[in-house]
């Protein structure tokens, strides 16, 4: 009796400590179906304390509350980015960025200016290239590269990163020529000749990429506080990185030691191609289960991207290319390993970008519980039967809004053809079907890292220069609170984790962001505009615009 009397003392004393953090004046969308909107937040230590009108949650301030005036803004639950590769992205930050560079003068000009500036790298790295930036939408080649640099070896991989661009000297390097065999996943691209042109998709990247130089534990370091630092000024507070390994858990796990873990981070392991690939690391779980950094998940890869035809198609490709792409797996294999990952404790998430690809995906998750929350990644050509599918099997639909933006589709479309082009980045079709969609960036294998540039995305299918005027597919645009909650709630759920982050309610992770406009009320077509204006993570502010 006097241990439950202790215990309602201490419950009823801890509910009368004041917020440590307030935010009042503003405008906030909660995730939360049982209270959607109120005027102020109250934060105690790291979780969310109450939601409601600003009087009311005026009453819990205290001497030393911080109190935030949003000004009337919008504030919403901080974004989770449900598909990234943080680590490789911070990395390319120091190297050579051709995003949104498409013209090959454009981007010869900016490969010569940073080997100029940068004359005691030995290699030559960047990436961000387009696949329609090049003349006459064709591949680019050694010789393009060679115009820019040519003494020293140079790698660019293209914006998706399933592609690979190098010049002569990187060849030579190889020792790759015409003679060079390759039988695995991917192409080593040939001229009329049978001489490699410079391009080398998929795991013929790998030919040459051997070869660069090794990238210490001290530079991933620096390059993730780096990229710690952007994910807070876009309001990015949960990431699924959607490629493990135990030296980037080692990374997160120094950062989190020492106060800098700025994030959330659930890590997917990779796997690799065997009946049972989760045994090599199914220690993990039970070692990483915090809330700040998880091991839950595995990532299975079983094709490439539609650009480079190595997409698994049901049909032919429709430019010309009779392919219809790879499987990188062989298919039985693959089920075996999906139902091997799960009876060991892992939820499995699976790269599909093409309609065979994604059907493999269902075919194998069939033989899961539909509580194991499996997941596609990319989905970008969806077979229209196959669309049902995803909330018959409870399957999660974790898709990259920001790789239907208008200005890169032009290869993809002529790619996948008219017949197949009406279930392309299907999203709300596969809602309407009952389908929980979850909503990333895949950085950097993307133009843009930031959220909001997804959401414009989500919500118009059109480029942010305004054209085409009556946006890309426009019937698969979806809502602002669909965007929305594909970022916070729903992105949670896709990783079992909504009872603790994604939406503002009691208990929940204190993780918020204020933005610059309310992205309800102003015009769809200048949802790009918004900036974060302050990030809040667990209960501190870790970001403010100036």
């Amino acid at each position: 009796m006097r241990t439950l009397f202790l215990l309602v003392f201490c419950v009823l004393a801890a509910a009368q400590e004041p917020a440590t953090v307030i935010i009042r004046n503003a405008r906030v969308w909660t995730a939360n179906p049982g209270q959607p909107w109120a005027e102020a937040v109250a934060i105690r230590g790291e979780k969310i304390a109450a939601a409601g009108g600003d009087s009311a949650i005026a009453k819990l301030a205290g001497p030393a509350t911080k109190v935030i005036d949003a000004q009337g803004r919008l504030v919403t639950p901080g974004f989770i980015d449900a598909h990234i590769h943080l680590s490789s992205g911070a990395l390319g930050l120091s190297e050579i960025d051709l995003t949104g560079v498409c013209s090959l003068p454009a981007m010869q000009q900016r490969i010569a200016q940073w080997a100029a500036a940068n004359p005691d790298e030995p290699w030559v790295v960047g990436r961000g290239w387009e696949y329609n930036c090049f003349p006459g939408k064709r591949l680019p080649t050694r010789e393009d590269l060679d115009a820019a640099v040519k003494d020293r070896p140079a790698y660019l991989r293209a914006y998706d990163g399933h592609t690979t661009w190098v010049n002569s000297k990187a060849l030579q390097m190889a020792s790759v020529t015409k003679d060079t065999k390759f039988d695995g996943f991917g192409e080593l691209v040939r001229d009329s000749a049978g001489e490699p042109t410079g391009c080398l998709k998929e795991g013929a990247a790998a030919l040459v990429g051997r070869l660069l130089p090794a990238t210490t534990p001290e530079r991933r370091l620096a390059a993730l506080r780096q990229g710690l630092k952007l994910a807070a000024s876009l309001g990015i507070t949960s990431i699924q990185n959607a490629s493990g390994s135990r030296g980037e858990l080692a990374l997160y796990e120094k950062l989190l030691a020492a106060g800098e873990l700025t994030l959330r981070v659930d890590l997917a392991m990779s796997t690799s191609r065997t009946a049972d690939p989760c045994s090599g690391f199914a220690d993990l779980i039970a070692k990483y289960k915090g809330d700040r950094l998880r091991v839950a998940m595995v990532k299975f890869l079983v094709d490439g991207v539609i650009e480079s035809h190595t997409a698994a198609m049901i049909e032919p490709y429709s430019d010309g290319n009779s392919t219809t792409g790879q499987l990188s797996w062989d298919p039985d294999v693959y089920r075996r390993a999906v139902k091997a990952c799960h009876d060991a404790g892992f939820q499995v998430e699976t790269h599909a970008i093409g309609d065979r690809g994604i059907r493999l995906a269902l075919d194998a998750y069939s033989a899961l519980p539909a509580t194991a929350r499996a997941r596609v990644e990319h989905i970008e050509s969806v077979h229209p039967a196959d669309i049902a599918r995803f909330a018959k099997l409870g399957v999660i639909a974790s898709m990259m809004p920001i790789h239907a933006d208008p200005g890169s589709v032009d290869v993809w479309s002529r790619a996948v053809g008219s017949q197949r082009l009406p279930y392309s980045f299907a999203w709300r079709s596969l809602q309407n079907a009952g389908a929980r969609l979850a909503f990333s960036s895949d950085w950097p294998a993307s133009i843009s890292v930031d959220p909001i540039r997804g959401i414009h995305n989500a919500v118009n299918r059109q480029s942010i220069d305004g054209t085409p005027k009556g946006g890309w597919l426009p019937g698969e645009r979806v809502p602002v609170e669909t965007a929305l909650r594909a970022y916070t709630t729903d992105a949670a759920y896709a990783a079992f984790e909504e009872s603790a982050r994604g939406s503002i309610a009691p208990g929940q992770a204190a993780d918020l962001v204020i933005l610059s406009a309310d992205l309800f009320r102003i015009p769809a077509a200048d949802i790009h505009k918004t900036r974060v204006a302050t990030t809040i993570f667990n209960g501190a502010v870790v970001y403010q615009r100036d």
